[in-house]
């Protein structure tokens, strides 16, 4: 009788397997870790710190029950199924090292400075414009605007190779989306940055 039960419950889990949707969804919370290392390690030379551990978690002393054969057929077959869905995303690239370097080395030459007289600011879209160009003096002009227009290529360019570095060329919007908030919100104090409608805000 026992191991006619272990049978029906092997044949529903492939059943149930079977039944698993494949859905490739966009990884928010890695997109968002890698936006806050990428840029911290561009504006302030530092990535995301480590969380600190929750000290309101209960406390687990006891070690969870150990499960039953056909339990654990469960929950190796359908996870196995639901991690498929869940995709790496891939960052570490040649392509993105080489933009790394260029921004990193056009935010302390020149670009930093535009930023903290105002004259450029952090678009909501995940660039930066000029915002008020009369704080530029004129013969430095041209070279204000062609750092504004060096960094957007770079920006356009590291949000659609990290998509197509993880073969999803669809993810640019969001990656994009991502990066927007990240950079507005490691803004310094005294800069300008675009709030949702578009508006001038300075942090």
């Amino acid at each position: 009788m026992r191991k006619l039960t272990c049978t029906i419950l092997a044949m529903l889990a492939v059943a149930l397997v079977g039944c698993v949707t494949i859905n490739v969804y966009f990884p928010e919370a890695a997109a968002q870790k890698a936006a806050d290392q990428f840029i911290g390690t561009v504006l302030d030379g530092s990535g995301q710190k480590a969380p600190a551990a929750d000290k309101n978690a209960p406390a687990q002393d006891n070690p969870p029950p150990a499960h039953q054969p056909s339990a654990m057929l469960l929950d190796l077959l359908v996870p196995a199924a639901q991690a498929a869905d869940v995709p790496n995303l891939r960052v570490q690239t040649p392509a993105v090292q080489a933009i790394h370097e260029r921004m990193r080395t056009r935010f302390e030459g020149s670009l930093k400075a535009l930023l903290d007289s105002g004259a450029v600011g952090f678009t909501r879209d995940g660039m930066v414009a000029m915002r008020d160009a009369a704080k530029v003096p004129l013969a430095e002009r041209a070279q204000a605007n062609a750092t504004v227009a060096d960094e957007n290529r770079d920006r356009a360019a590291l949000y659609r190779e990290i998509a197509n570095a993880n073969n999803h060329p669809e993810w640019e919007a969001q990656i994009r989306a991502t990066f927007a908030q990240t950079w507005i919100e490691h803004a310094h104090a005294g800069w300008y940055c675009q709030d949702a409608a578009g508006a001038w805000q300075r942090k």
